[in-house]
C-alpha cells in the first residue's frame, strides 16, 4: 500500500523510468545499456519504498502516546517551549531517514487546538536549531484522560514539503493520518513534565505502534 501523497510521483516516475528503459534499449553497448535500466529501476524501487504506507492497528488508549513516525530517538530531554505552552516540556524527537515511512499519525487522541505552519529553513534535521528555524508545523492535541501534548512536524535538508492534516476542533484519532513529510525528517514531542518517558536514546521506533511515553 502507498500513501496517496505519492501517487502523483510514482506515476510519473514510472512513466521516466519506462522512458529510460526503452529507450536505452536502442544502445549497442551492452554495459552502458543495463547499467541505465539498472539505476533506474532502483530509482523507482527508492520511490516506491519511500511511498509507502503499511497497515497497523493501534489499541487505542488515552493515558499512552504512541511514536508519531517511524525513526530514531535522538533527543530526549527538558525544555522549555516557547510557541503553544510558554513553560517546561518534556522533549522528545524522532529523526526519519529517507528510507524510513514517512506517514505522521496522531500520537494520541482528542481535539486539535492548535496548527499552525511556519515556513524557514532546511537545516539538517538533527541540528539544535532545526525544532526553530526549520520549515515546520505546530499542532496541540488536547486529550481528557492524558493531557495536552504538542508535536512539532520538521523540514531537514532533502524533505521540501510537509503535508499537515490536522484542523483545529477536529477530532485526532489516535494511530491515523496525520500528515507527511517528503524526503527525510524529525518529529518532535513536547510532552507534561510528570510523563513516563518509555524511550531511550537512540531506540528505533515504529509510528502508530510503539508507546512513546504514558502516565
Amino acid at each position: 500500500m502507498f500513501h496517496k501523497e505519492g501517487y502523483k510521483i510514482i506515476i510519473v516516475t514510472f512513466i521516466i523510468v519506462a522512458a529510460i528503459v526503452v529507450t536505452s534499449d536502442k544502445i549497442d553497448i551492452s554495459w552502458v545499456k543495463y547499467s541505465l535500466q539498472a539505476v533506474a529501476v532502483v530509482f523507482l524501487l527508492l520511490i516506491l519504498q519511500f511511498f509507502r504506507n503499511p497497515s497497523r492497528t493501534t489499541p487505542k488508549n488515552d493515558e499512552h502516546v504512541i511514536a508519531p513516525v517511524d525513526g530514531k530517538v535522538v533527543v530526549i530531554e527538558e525544555v522549555f517551549e516557547k510557541e503553544y505552552f510558554k513553560d517546561k516540556r518534556m522533549q522528545v524527537s524522532i529523526f526519519m531517514s529517507p528510507i524510513n515511512v514517512h506517514v505522521t499519525r496522531y500520537a494520541i487522541g482528542g481535539i486539535v487546538k492548535y496548527s499552525k505552519y511556519h515556513p524557514g529553513k532546511y537545516l539538517v534535521a538533527w541540528h539544535p536549531k532545526a525544532s526553530e528555524e526549520n520549515e515546520r508545523t505546530t499542532i496541540v492535541v488536547e486529550n481528557p484522560t492524558y493531557g495536552t501534548i504538542l508535536y512539532r512536524q520538521i523540514a531537514g535538508a532533502l524533505a521540501k514539503r510537509i503535508v499537515n492534516y490536522a484542523e483545529v476542533d477536529a477530532e485526532a484519532v489516535q494511530g491515523e493520518d496525520a500528515g507527511f513529510i517528503k524526503f527525510g525528517s524529525r518529529v518532535d514531542l513536547f510532552l507534561p513534565l510528570d510523563t513516563k518517558i518509555n524511550v531511550q536514546l537512540n531506540q528505533t521506533v515504529k509510528g502508530g505502534v510503539d508507546v512513546i511515553a504514558m502516565k
